[in-house]
This record gives C-alpha cells, structure tokens and sequence, in this order.
C-alpha cells in the first residue's frame, strides 16, 4: 500500500476517532446535568429523572467500551461507494452515515461476499489498528471485472495474523474475522432453539456471544426489556469472555454460571461423579414433588385442641378434604397452604361457635378465627398438616434423612439414596442448584414471610426517614431535600437497578433469549432450570457432544432438548478448527475416533510452527514439570501457558511452580487467568484457551474421568501454538502418535 493511501486511511479513521470523543462528551455533559438535578417532586417525576440517567449511563458506557478497533473495514462497492465498518454505528450532525455498526444488513456483505456471490464488493479491505494509529491492510478482491481504478492492493491475512496472536487470558472479540459459516450463524433468526455443534477451535463461544450482540441490536424491541442470560460452565470462563459483549456495544446481559442460577446462591464445588449423575437425573423432579407432598398430610387421628378451656377437634377427614381441594388448585406448596388454612379454621370456627353457643355469622366469623390463630395449639397443628417451608429447608431436610428419602424416592436404588445422604448444613453445589429452583418451583414464596419482610422494611424505612430529618435538620444547603428523597436516592444509588442486577435476582425473570456454552455439561435437571427462565424458548445452544466431561451431560442432543422443545429446536455446524494447529488435531481426531464418538472432528487448515513432544518423568516428579514450564515459557517469549493435571496432582504442581517461577507468573485461583501461567484440571479448562499447553499424566485423567477419552480430547485441543505431554508411564493408545514426534 503507498503512504498515500495510508495516510488517507488515517486521516478517515482518526475523524471517526474525533466523532466518538465528540459524542462521549455530550454523553458525559447529559449525565451530570441529570445527576445535578435534584431528585424531588413525585414518585414519577423521580423514576424520570432516574430513567434518563440509566439511559446516559448506558450510553457513555457503550460508547467508552468500543475505544479498541472502533473500525476495522471497507467495502468497495460497484457504485463506487466506499463503506466502512466498525463496532458501532456513527453519523455525523448532517445524518451521513460515517460508519456502519457490523450488526446492520448494510455491513452483512463484509461477511459473506465470497469471489463466487460477490454481492456487489468489490473489495473487501480490513484495517489493522494500534491505538487510534492504522498500522497495516488487507485486501481482497472479490469481483476482478470491477477492479478497475481500485489500487494499494496489500495484505497479509488478517484471520492468520490474529489466530497468531499471543493470548491474554481474555476472549477477544473475532468481529473484524467473522467467516462465512459464522456469520450464517451469528444472523440465524430469532425465535426456536438453534443448536450449533461445533468441535474445538471452530469459535462456538465467539459466535455465540456475537449472536447475542446481534440480536439485541435487531430485535432490541423484543428482547431488550427482558434482556439476555449467557450461561457458562464456571466462573474462570465467564471472565475469559466477560469483555467482549462490552467491546461490542453491548452491556445489558445477565451472566452466570451453572451454580449462580438460583439467586442467592453461588456453588462452586462439584459432586463427585456418581452424585452428579443421580442429582442431574430428570427423575430427581419426582424426588422433590414427592418431599413437597409429604409437608402436605393430615393427622394420623383426629387431634383435641383446648382453646382457653372451650374444646375443638382437628377433624381428620376435615384435613383431608381441605388438602384435596388445595391440591386441585394447583397452585405452589406455600401459596396453596393460604386455601388449606383458611378451610381447617373455618370448620375450627364452626366448633367453636357451637362450644360458645353462639351462631356463626360474618360478624363474629373473623373473631373467632382471630381467637384461633392466637392459639399456639391450633397453629401447631395446623402446621403440621401443611407445614411452610424453603427450598433450602427443603433440600438440606431430604438429604440429611435417610427415611424422608426413601418416602420420596423409592424409585432410585438404595446404593443411589445412599450416595445422596449427607450431613445438615453441607455446603451447596453445582448440582444442587437444579435441585433448589426446582423446589423454589413447586413452593413458591411464603406468603406469611412476605407480609414479615415489608413489616421489616416498612419499619427500617421509618428509621431511616427519621434519621434523615436530623441530618437535613444539621445541614445548610441552598438545595430543598425531603427525607422521603434522601432515602429513596441512599436505597437506590442514585438510579435505578440494571436490569442485569434485577433479574439477576429475581428467580421469575423470564429472559428474551439465553445463551448456553459448553452446553453438553448440563444435565436434564439443570435444562428444567433454564426453560423456566425463558418461557418463549428462545435459545442459543452451543457445545460439542464429543467433549461431554459430565456424568450428568449430554451423550446426544436429541436425547437432551426433546423433552422439552421437541419440534423446535433445529441445529448448525460449525466445522472448521481456526485455532488447534493441523500437527495436534490430527492426534486429538485419532482419539476422538479411539472413543467411538459420532462426531466428526472439525478440519484444521493452519499448521503450527512445532510439533507436538513428549518427554517421560519420574511418577510425583514435580521438579520435571517445573523445567517443562521453564522450558515452554522461554520457547514462548510471551503469552499464556496451562498445566493441566489431574485432579490429585493440581496443588502439588501449584505449589512447586510457587515457589519455582517469578513472583506474577503464576495465577492464584483457577478463575485468576490474567496471569501468564496456570495450573488447572481438564474439567477447569474447558472452553478456555492457552498459547501453550503442558499436559501432565494423560494416562491418569482418563483413568480419573468419567466420561471415556473426552477429557483427553479437550486436553490436547486447547493449545494454539504449542503441545508438550510429560508422563511417567505408557501414553494411551490414542496418543501413540506423539511418541514419535518428540524426545521420548
């Protein structure tokens, strides 16, 4: 490319650079002028002033986050008209369009103009930045009967410079690389369930979060207002990818992992294999209705209750025909009991009447009931015909005895009761969430405690409205404050919740959309919980059934979703591996077939600049992992390095890499990945990737999984560059290969 047209390049995106600052800053005078306002008036008039600040907020927000590679191409076209294309969408004060947000139908010809459909291109070029300074281009032509007057052709594969790339720990955003079977993906339509398998490598997690990003900027009339929940396999993989919603424009998204779907909760440990399986099993919805219904039963004989020395009978048969009409309505556990109740105390108060000696009537009906719900006798039995309860309560009770589940699963074998047993207050795992919302499901909330809860906070207002009286009384200012305002602006943070902190709490938000990665490690349980969090079913579901590492997982897709969408779920593929180099894909194709999985393993076209080694150490030699480290990192110069061990061995090597490597090297946690260095299990890794991968002991994490050779699958498919296998016996036959290729 001449300096010229560089330097004309530079010029074009440094305006583009001027009109983003511009904007900011009107962003940013809008919000401080909302702020200065004062927050008084009616309730209205401050949820106004609190909207338009959400909304500037918002705004400033997406406009700071598209700083990186704001734009990134150009189209040629036919006409002559020259587009360029970027992350977001920028017009000048006139309305002439300066830069056409990727997501728009005017931008989908720089994805999918091919040489063979050039759809009107005639050259496609892609801007290579540094900063706010065009360092390089790319150029494709596309229609060579339309290139005269196109010139500066240049180019050295924008695609392999950034599969190339070092890795940083965070998923960087592909949007300036889409390819074609992505971009298919990416503007798939809205409604149903798309399924998109694809192997490792082929950017699954890329193209489902810029499918999330695409449709909320085509359908944000649908699906902005309930928003969009990701769900990923663990919070390690949540922030590898939590930058790149933003650095597309987007922030309005829920993100969790499978132990943070029940509000209130975050699990982060793991059953051991075998409690997992039993735990996933659709038939565990059975368990909890069946332990919801045992808190629904009458007395074994009718129970004689003195009321301040007048004598009534808890009748069972009374207790019976109430619970069969609670029941009927089908209403949850907690909110039924409000109809049971009300029918036991009014044949209660029947009794009463007549030990009285008075007639029941509307007059003296609720003074009679009064009179027994003060009496600790009645709502003692009472409750225990129709006891409320929590799902905490609920699960931490079925679990800790061993009579209560057996009543509730007499369908599961003893040896799996038994496995499910464990202590009262044991901590909550990942495979209990399913288990809590399905109970939150079938309870609902105790509408006794709800009345308790705005006594509490009515109350606690009126402490704080008070003490804010005194503060205003203290206080000179040329400002009017209420104390009703004071309060409302302290409980509000000056502005309304997010939606992502709203429906993050609420268990009931049904979500426009949800996307799911690694979604093969989801059990049936866990798939109940999402189908309730989005009613229209609307879905994205990525994974790859040759990778399932859970014993609870999906061995197929059909099997998994058509208990739920059957009918209305469709699948894509995406099959072609960008970022496991052509050397180590072929080994993993090799163990993928050893396994006997049906799926085919995605293509590699790139080959890598090493071969795949492996090196034979001493059994529990963590001095020999240590120089493998040392050894990789040199051969690196700079980038992101995984151990991956088994289970066992993790806070072994941990600790001798601690003690061995410079003080930053090395990350502290398995959710730590800003650092150079990790060290973690296979099931930790999954979805992440590393510039270079030492894989310790492949022999005993495939003895130690439970899922066959998938782990070794996912072990060997993470690395971009480099593949060093260190192991203190024979390899498994599928990596035979390796033997070959390195200083065994």
């Amino acid at each position: 490319m001449s300096i010229d047209e560089l330097a004309s390049e530079q010029a074009f995106v440094s305006r583009l650079y001027a009109r983003l600052d511009e904007l900011r800053a009107r962003a940013d005078t809008s919000l401080r002028g909302v702020r200065l306002t004062p927050a008084t008036g009616t309730h209205a008039n401050r949820s106004e002033r609190d909207s338009f600040a959400s909304l500037h907020e918002n705004r400033l927000q997406q406009l700071l986050a598209v700083e990186d590679r704001l734009c990134f191409g150009r189209l040629d076209l036919l006409d002559g008209e020259a587009r360029y294309v970027g992350r977001i969408g920028l017009s000048d004060d006139s309305q002439t369009q300066l830069l056409v947000d990727w997501r728009a139908p005017a931008a989908e010809t720089f994805y999918q103009a091919t040489a063979a459909d050039p759809r009107g291109v005639v050259r496609r070029r892609h801007l290579t930045t540094r900063g706010r300074t065009v360092t390089g281009v790319e150029d494709e032509v596309l229609d060579m009967d339309g290139i005269d007057g196109i010139t500066g052709l240049s180019g050295e594969g924008a695609l392999l410079a950034a599969l190339n790339a070092s890795r940083t720990g965070r998923m960087r955003d592909i949007v300036a690389t889409i390819q074609l079977e992505q971009d298919r993906v990416i503007r798939a339509p809205l409604d149903g369930v798309l399924v998109v398998q694809g192997g490792p490598g082929t950017g699954k997690t890329a193209v489902a979060l810029h499918r999330a990003a695409y449709l909320l900027y085509t359908h944000r009339d649908r699906i902005a207002d309930r928003g969009v929940l990701i769900v990923g396999p663990n919070r390690a993989f949540l922030r590898y990818i939590e930058q790149v919603l933003p650095s597309l424009g987007e922030t309005g998204v829920v993100m969790a992992s499978a132990g943070e779907l029940y509000p209130g909760v975050t699990a982060l440990h793991e059953d051991e294999p075998a409690v997992a399986r039993i735990k996933g099993d659709r038939r565990m919805a059975d368990v909890i209705a069946a332990a919801v219904r045992a808190r629904q039963r009458p007395p074994a004989a009718d129970v004689r209750i003195d009321i301040d020395g007048s004598y009534v009978t808890l009748r069972r048969s009374a207790v019976e025909g109430a619970i069969g009409r609670a029941q009927r309505n089908r209403k949850p556990h907690n909110v039924a009991r409000t109809s049971f109740v009300k029918d036991v105390l009014n044949d209660l108060a029947q009794q009463l009447a007549r030990a009285h000696r008075v007639e029941l009537d509307q007059d003296n009906r609720d003074e009679l009931i009064a009179e027994l719900r003060d009496s600790a006798a009645v709502r003692r039995a009472v409750n225990l015909c129709w006891m409320p309860t929590s799902p905490f309560a609920l699960l931490a009770g079925l679990f800790a005895d061993a009579g209560k589940l057996a009543a509730a699963a007499p369908h599961l074998r003893a040896a799996d009761r038994e496995l499910l047993l464990r202590p009262a207050g044991s901590e909550w795992t990942i495979s209990d969430v399913p288990l809590l919302d399905e109970a939150a499901e079938l309870l609902g909330d105790d509408p006794s405690g709800a009345r308790a809860a705005r006594a509490v906070a009515e109350a606690e207002r009126a402490a704080e409205i008070e003490y804010a009286r005194g503060v205003l009384a203290n206080t000179v200012t040329d400002i009017r404050v209420e104390a009703e305002d004071l309060v409302d602006r302290y409980a509000s943070g000056g502005s309304s919740a997010p939606l992502s902190e709203r429906a993050s709490a609420d268990r009931s938000w049904a979500f426009g959309h949800v996307v799911v990665d690694e979604a093969q490690e989801l059990s049936a349980m866990a798939w109940r919980v999402l189908m309730r969090r989005c009613p229209s079913r609307s879905m994205t579901i990525v994974g790859d059934i040759a990778q399932t590492s859970s014993s609870a997982g999906a061995r197929s897709w059909r099997e998994m979703l058509d208990p739920y969408v059957a009918g209305r779920w469709r699948m894509s593929e995406l099959t072609i591996n960008y970022r496991t180099p052509r050397q180590i894909m072929d080994i993993a194709a090799g163990v993928l077939r050893a396994g006997g999985v049906d799926v085919r393993a995605p293509e590699s076209p790139r080959v890598g600049d090493w071969e795949p080694t492996a090196s034979v150490i001493a059994a529990g030699d963590t001095s020999a992992i240590v120089d493998a480290v040392r050894r990789e990192l040199e051969l690196l110069g700079e980038g992101s390095l995984a151990v991956l061990v088994p289970r066992a061995d993790r806070v072994a090597v941990w600790d001798a890499l601690r003690v061995a490597l410079p003080a930053g090297l090395l990350a502290n946690a398995d959710d730590d990945i800003d650092r150079p260095v990790s060290v973690l299990s296979v099931r930790e890794a999954k979805g992440l990737e590393f510039d270079s991968v030492v894989l310790v002991e492949p022999a005993r994490i495939l003895a130690e999984s439970s899922t066959g050779l998938a782990d070794v699958y996912v072990a060997l498919t993470r690395p971009t560059q480099r593949l060093r296998v260190l192991t203190s016996g024979a390899l498994p036959p599928a990596l035979a290969p390796i033997r070959a290729l390195g200083d065994w």
